[in-house]
């Protein structure tokens, strides 16, 4: 059942929370914290969304806000995410995920060149060392003949996989089979969130690993059935939530993603603020599988301007009334 509008506004708070390092091109963070009968939720499609991409997003806060869904462990281990940083800044960064054996590394990224990612990564497998699982994301920046030649330089860092090192699914499988031989696996992101049908991908055979999101695939639920058909490894991960959709994030990877693997719900690290006093950010490797609860006082501190929270307000109101008449 889809809640009255009204029902949506009466508790929610627009935040703007502070990043300490850039990541996808911004430094603050907008977000829609609410909350409904089964706890507080949230709905943060990323401010260039249009509106038909950001339904999933609010069925995604529907979906926990209000369902009741239970815990399938206490715990979940999760990555430590490497931004575009310099080498040299790595170890630190990196003592930001105590425990962590896990690192995600991003690449490609506008600006920056093939040398700046494999120093970054060579920093990071130096930083965590041989026994490390190291991931690199390029969120579909490299065309085909770039990926091969950035792969084949990464590859003798001993890769767990690479996220969508070029942006289709017929780039992608091209990609596959033209780097069969590096033994790098290729894991698919934005062609499972971003995609009008989340299993293409898979089905084509352009992938080895599936990234899944909860809020972009439209929730816990929705996303479960995407895991269960895809007949391939999932990681869970985050879309820079706060620590409230990371919890929507733990629920999920606790119940459907594939043992063996970190999830990427520990970016709570990334933020100088958050709306809670008890912040999901890795301990011993790990983050709760739990809810958060949301701090009044850390929502008044870290609030959106008045004119952001208008835009919030109307898209949200935008994104209701496009569900209302599907």
């Amino acid at each position: 059942m889809l809640p009255d509008l009204a029902e949506l506004l009466a508790d929610a708070h627009v935040v703007a929370l502070p990043m300490r390092v850039r990541f996808r091109g911004i430094t603050t963070r907008e977000a829609v914290v609410l909350r409904g009968p089964s706890g507080w939720t949230e709905f943060s499609p990323f401010v260039e969304y249009d509106d038909a991409e950001a339904a999933a997003w609010l069925r995604a806060a529907i979906d926990f806000g209000w369902t009741d869904h239970e815990p399938a462990a206490d715990s979940v281990p999760v990555n430590a995410t490497v931004p575009g940083i310099a080498p040299d800044d790595v170890a630190d960064l990196l003592a930001r995920y105590p425990g962590c054996t896990t690192a995600k590394v991003k690449v490609a990224e506008p600006g920056t060149t093939v040398d700046d990612d494999v120093a970054r990564v060579a920093a990071v497998r130096r930083v965590m060392g041989p026994d490390a699982a190291v991931r690199v994301d390029a969120n579909g920046l490299w065309s085909v003949e770039q990926a091969v030649v950035a792969l084949e330089r990464l590859a003798p860092f001993d890769l767990q996989y690479a996220e969508q090192p070029a942006a289709t699914v017929p780039e992608l499988a091209e990609l596959r089979s033209r780097i069969a031989g590096l033994g790098v696996r290729i894991a698919a992101d934005e062609s499972v969130r971003k995609a009008t049908d989340p299993l293409a991908v898979a089905r084509a055979g352009a992938a080895d690993v599936l990234v899944v999101k909860a809020q972009p695939l439209g929730g816990i639920t929705a996303a479960r059935a995407v895991i269960a058909s895809a007949g391939l490894p999932c990681v869970v991960s985050s879309a820079l939530d706060t620590s409230v959709g990371l919890g929507m994030g733990t629920f999920l990877a606790a119940a459907a993603m594939t043992p063996g693997y970190a999830a990427g719900l520990g970016t709570a690290a990334m933020f100088a603020g958050d709306v809670t006093v008890d912040p999901l950010v890795p301990v011993d490797g790990r983050v709760p599988v739990r809810r958060v609860e949301v701090s009044s006082a850390m929502v008044e501190r870290f609030a959106a301007s008045p004119d952001r929270t208008a835009w919030w307000r109307a898209r949200l109101e935008r994104v209701h009334a496009r569900l209302a008449a599907a």
